[in-house]
């Protein structure tokens, strides 16, 4: 694997070693982290995912000593160190060294990974129901991309690839749906784009809202609104947002069989389309 890493002011060809046992983020899991993405040197929304970061850092009591700003030009500066054509993951962190229970604001430190990790081949991405739900906002630091909520997604996507599936369509904790386990869901009904709206049990990806935008801005009626899972049953179409694989269509759910429908080719269109103002090169 290719990568490269960026911490305490000088860039690294391999993965510095940052932690050990009496460190706060390896004892209490003060983590956060975000995800862009590098595609042939073209890396969007990048000024919008560390601002997530950022954001992410604050409410899980860490102290930022680096501006989205000054993140995304690390980022971008990291993919001109690799090769142009590669398709990379790009995942700034915050993470705190010191403190017992609560972490040290002031022993925040940062470290920037960036590597080679291919978008998702196209092909079948079958989904079931989880069984388990997303954490209400007063049971887990919702609004923060943390480390510590990513345990709940380990269990449910093993438990779906027990069941012969990709990924799992999970409820928040009213019982309505949320998202998939690792990006947000959209579904397609007589012509109109629907996605669930954002309620403080989980992220509103960047690459939600900038598919939002760009549909709406190609005439696309989107509806953020409440969705059951009988929507997702009888939905025409099915697909995901995230920075992972970015717009990916469902080709089945439970024992419901889909086929790649018009709006989630054009919202893909749409996002590479899109992507193509921000080259590094």
């Amino acid at each position: 694997m290719q990568a490269i890493f960026f911490h305490d002011g000088k860039w690294h060809q391999q993965q510095p070693m940052l932690i050990g046992p009496m460190n706060h983020a390896f004892w209490m899991a003060s983590v956060v982290f975000d995800g862009a993405r590098s595609i042939g040197g073209l890396v969007p929304d990048v000024e919008e995912h560390c601002a997530r970061l950022c954001t992410s850092a604050g409410n899980m009591l860490l102290a930022p000593k680096l501006e989205a700003g000054e993140i995304a030009e690390l980022c971008r500066a990291g993919v001109r160190q690799l090769p142009k054509d590669m398709e990379l993951y790009i995942r700034p962190m915050f993470y705190a060294r010191e403190g017992f229970l609560t972490p040290d604001p002031d022993s925040t430190d940062f470290v920037l990974a960036i590597y080679d990790n291919p978008l998702p081949p196209e092909g079948p991405f079958k989904v079931c129901m989880s069984s388990r739900r997303r954490p209400a906002r007063d049971m887990a630091p919702t609004t923060a991309k943390a480390s510590c909520l990513y345990p709940n997604t380990a269990l449910a996507l093993t438990d779906a690839a027990k069941r012969g599936f990709d990924n799992a369509v999970i409820l928040d904790p009213n019982g309505n749906v949320a998202e998939f386990l690792s990006s947000n869901l959209w579904i397609v009904k007589d012509g109109v784009a629907m996605t669930p709206a954002i309620n403080g049990t989980f992220l509103n990806g960047v690459t939600r809202q900038r598919t939002i935008q760009l549909l709406r801005a190609d005439g696309v009626e989107v509806i953020e609104g409440t969705l059951t899972v009988d929507d997702v049953m009888n939905a025409d179409e099915i697909f995901s947002s995230g920075n992972h694989a970015k717009i990916r269509p469902i080709t089945q759910f439970e024992d419901r069989e889909l086929q790649p429908g018009p709006i989630s080719r054009r919202a893909k269109e749409l996002y590479f389309e899109y992507a193509q103002g921000f080259s590094v090169f």
